[in-house]
Protein backbone atom coordinates (compact mmCIF):
# COMPACT_ATOMS: atom_id res chain seq x y z
CA UNK A 1 0.00 0.00 0.00
CA UNK A 2 1.56 3.37 -0.68
CA UNK A 3 -0.18 6.20 1.64
CA UNK A 4 -1.78 9.79 -0.79
CA UNK A 5 0.67 11.98 0.59
CA UNK A 6 3.51 10.10 -1.09
CA UNK A 7 1.36 10.26 -4.29
CA UNK A 8 1.06 13.90 -4.55
CA UNK A 9 3.40 14.48 -6.79
CA UNK A 10 1.71 12.09 -8.96
CA UNK A 11 -1.87 13.60 -8.41
CA UNK A 12 -0.46 17.59 -8.84
CA UNK A 13 1.77 16.73 -12.60
CA UNK A 14 -0.69 14.76 -13.99
CA UNK A 15 -3.59 17.08 -13.37
CA UNK A 16 -1.54 19.86 -15.13
CA UNK A 17 -0.40 17.35 -18.04
CA UNK A 18 -3.95 16.52 -18.49
CA UNK A 19 -4.98 20.71 -17.73
CA UNK A 20 -2.55 21.19 -20.98
CA UNK A 21 -3.61 18.53 -23.34
CA UNK A 22 -7.48 19.76 -22.49
CA UNK A 23 -6.00 22.60 -23.89
CA UNK A 24 -4.35 21.47 -26.86
CA UNK A 25 -7.52 19.37 -27.75
CA UNK A 26 -9.89 22.26 -27.18
CA UNK A 27 -7.59 25.19 -28.59
CA UNK A 28 -5.96 23.50 -31.66
CA UNK A 29 -7.84 20.49 -32.85
CA UNK A 30 -10.90 21.03 -34.54
CA UNK A 31 -13.32 17.83 -33.57
CA UNK A 32 -15.25 19.76 -31.05
CA UNK A 33 -16.30 22.64 -33.49
CA UNK A 34 -19.10 20.79 -34.69
CA UNK A 35 -20.90 19.65 -31.07
CA UNK A 36 -23.09 22.43 -30.91
CA UNK A 37 -25.01 24.05 -33.54
CA UNK A 38 -26.46 27.74 -33.97
CA UNK A 39 -30.33 27.70 -33.71
CA UNK A 40 -32.01 28.76 -36.54
CA UNK A 41 -33.44 32.16 -36.37
CA UNK A 42 -31.35 32.95 -33.42
CA UNK A 43 -31.54 36.64 -33.25
CA UNK A 44 -35.07 36.16 -33.56
CA UNK A 45 -34.97 33.22 -30.50
CA UNK A 46 -33.11 35.21 -28.16
CA UNK A 47 -35.01 38.22 -28.51
CA UNK A 48 -38.51 36.12 -28.10
CA UNK A 49 -36.73 34.98 -24.63
CA UNK A 50 -34.78 38.30 -23.52
CA UNK A 51 -38.82 39.34 -22.88
CA UNK A 52 -39.02 36.38 -20.22
CA UNK A 53 -35.71 37.59 -17.94
CA UNK A 54 -35.27 34.02 -17.51
CA UNK A 55 -33.17 33.15 -14.60
CA UNK A 56 -30.01 31.30 -14.38
CA UNK A 57 -30.91 27.58 -14.21
CA UNK A 58 -31.78 24.17 -16.25
CA UNK A 59 -34.97 23.74 -17.75
CA UNK A 60 -36.82 20.97 -19.72
CA UNK A 61 -39.79 22.18 -22.13
CA UNK A 62 -42.73 21.25 -21.94
CA UNK A 63 -42.39 21.00 -18.34
CA UNK A 64 -44.92 18.24 -16.47
CA UNK A 65 -43.57 18.58 -13.13
CA UNK A 66 -44.40 14.71 -12.12
CA UNK A 67 -44.99 11.80 -13.61
CA UNK A 68 -49.21 12.16 -12.57
CA UNK A 69 -48.83 15.41 -14.97
CA UNK A 70 -47.03 14.18 -17.77
CA UNK A 71 -50.27 11.70 -18.54
CA UNK A 72 -52.34 14.67 -18.92
CA UNK A 73 -53.41 15.26 -22.71
CA UNK A 74 -52.67 18.59 -22.61
CA UNK A 75 -48.71 17.34 -21.95
CA UNK A 76 -49.25 15.20 -24.29
CA UNK A 77 -49.87 17.71 -26.85
CA UNK A 78 -47.27 19.79 -26.11
CA UNK A 79 -44.77 17.41 -26.47
CA UNK A 80 -46.54 16.47 -29.81
CA UNK A 81 -46.66 20.02 -31.05
CA UNK A 82 -42.47 20.35 -30.17
CA UNK A 83 -40.38 21.05 -29.57
CA UNK A 84 -38.74 19.14 -26.85
CA UNK A 85 -35.72 20.51 -24.77
CA UNK A 86 -33.29 21.56 -22.05
CA UNK A 87 -32.12 24.25 -21.69
CA UNK A 88 -29.38 25.76 -19.33
CA UNK A 89 -29.60 29.57 -19.11
CA UNK A 90 -26.68 31.58 -18.15
CA UNK A 91 -26.53 34.98 -16.28
CA UNK A 92 -26.03 37.62 -19.26
CA UNK A 93 -22.43 38.93 -20.09
CA UNK A 94 -19.18 37.95 -21.93
CA UNK A 95 -18.90 34.50 -20.89
CA UNK A 96 -15.27 34.72 -18.87
CA UNK A 97 -12.92 31.28 -18.63
CA UNK A 98 -11.35 31.82 -15.69
CA UNK A 99 -13.57 30.25 -13.12
CA UNK A 100 -13.99 27.63 -15.63
CA UNK A 101 -10.84 26.32 -15.77
CA UNK A 102 -9.98 26.61 -12.23
CA UNK A 103 -12.81 24.54 -11.85
CA UNK A 104 -11.80 22.23 -14.37
CA UNK A 105 -8.00 22.27 -12.85
CA UNK A 106 -9.51 21.09 -9.53
CA UNK A 107 -11.40 18.20 -11.19
CA UNK A 108 -8.27 17.43 -12.94
CA UNK A 109 -6.98 16.82 -9.70
CA UNK A 110 -9.67 15.13 -8.10
CA UNK A 111 -9.82 12.62 -11.30
CA UNK A 112 -6.05 12.08 -10.57
CA UNK A 113 -6.53 11.74 -6.79
CA UNK A 114 -8.76 9.16 -6.86
CA UNK A 115 -6.68 7.26 -9.63
CA UNK A 116 -3.52 6.97 -7.27
CA UNK A 117 -5.35 6.64 -4.06
CA UNK A 118 -7.28 3.32 -5.93
CA UNK A 119 -3.42 2.38 -7.30
CA UNK A 120 -2.08 3.03 -4.16
CA UNK A 121 -4.55 0.87 -2.09
CA UNK A 122 -3.67 -2.37 -4.45
CA UNK A 123 -0.29 -1.36 -5.19
CA UNK A 124 2.83 -1.45 -3.10
CA UNK A 125 6.14 1.02 -3.66
CA UNK A 126 8.22 0.00 -6.35
CA UNK A 127 5.63 -1.64 -8.36
CA UNK A 128 5.98 -2.39 -11.82
CA UNK A 129 4.90 0.53 -14.33
CA UNK A 130 2.73 -1.32 -16.13
CA UNK A 131 0.57 -2.48 -12.99
CA UNK A 132 0.42 1.10 -11.57
CA UNK A 133 -0.96 2.76 -15.60
CA UNK A 134 -3.77 -0.46 -15.53
CA UNK A 135 -4.99 0.98 -12.23
CA UNK A 136 -4.45 4.40 -12.46
CA UNK A 137 -5.96 4.54 -16.07
CA UNK A 138 -9.26 2.20 -15.20
CA UNK A 139 -9.81 4.29 -12.52
CA UNK A 140 -8.97 7.90 -14.08
CA UNK A 141 -11.51 6.52 -17.23
CA UNK A 142 -14.35 5.93 -14.91
CA UNK A 143 -13.75 9.62 -13.39
CA UNK A 144 -13.46 11.28 -16.73
CA UNK A 145 -15.79 9.37 -19.09
CA UNK A 146 -18.35 7.01 -17.86
CA UNK A 147 -20.63 9.74 -16.58
CA UNK A 148 -20.87 11.56 -19.56
CA UNK A 149 -22.83 8.79 -21.57
CA UNK A 150 -25.57 9.63 -19.61
CA UNK A 151 -26.17 13.00 -21.13
CA UNK A 152 -26.50 11.23 -24.47
CA UNK A 153 -29.29 8.80 -22.61
CA UNK A 154 -31.28 11.11 -20.86
CA UNK A 155 -30.80 14.37 -22.35
CA UNK A 156 -30.37 13.66 -25.52
CA UNK A 157 -27.40 15.28 -26.47
CA UNK A 158 -25.38 14.16 -29.94
CA UNK A 159 -23.83 10.33 -29.63
CA UNK A 160 -21.24 11.59 -31.42
CA UNK A 161 -20.63 14.46 -29.28
CA UNK A 162 -20.66 12.21 -26.38
CA UNK A 163 -18.34 9.89 -27.42
CA UNK A 164 -15.71 12.39 -28.82
CA UNK A 165 -15.68 13.52 -24.95
CA UNK A 166 -15.34 9.87 -23.91
CA UNK A 167 -12.42 9.84 -26.68
CA UNK A 168 -11.12 12.90 -25.01
CA UNK A 169 -12.06 10.87 -21.28
CA UNK A 170 -9.37 8.51 -22.64
CA UNK A 171 -6.78 10.16 -23.57
CA UNK A 172 -7.06 12.09 -20.27
CA UNK A 173 -6.73 8.61 -18.71
CA UNK A 174 -3.72 7.67 -20.58
CA UNK A 175 -1.94 10.89 -19.42
CA UNK A 176 -3.23 10.82 -15.70
CA UNK A 177 -1.63 6.26 -15.93
CA UNK A 178 0.95 7.18 -17.32
CA UNK A 179 2.15 10.14 -15.19
CA UNK A 180 1.21 8.28 -12.30
CA UNK A 181 2.96 5.47 -13.48
CA UNK A 182 6.33 7.43 -14.23
CA UNK A 183 6.19 9.03 -11.06
CA UNK A 184 5.33 6.03 -8.80
CA UNK A 185 7.15 5.80 -5.50
CA UNK A 186 10.02 3.02 -5.67
CA UNK A 187 10.59 0.50 -2.83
Amino acid sequence: MVGITSLLLPILVSAVFVFLVSSVIHMVLKYHRTDFGKIPSEDGVLEALRKFNIPEGDYVFPHAGSPEAMKNPDYGEKCKKGPIGFLTVMKPGAPTMGTSLLQWFLYCVLASLFAAYVAGQALDPGAPYLSVFCIAGTTAFTGYGLALLQNSIWYKRKWSTTLKSVFDAMIYALVTAGTIGWLWPGA
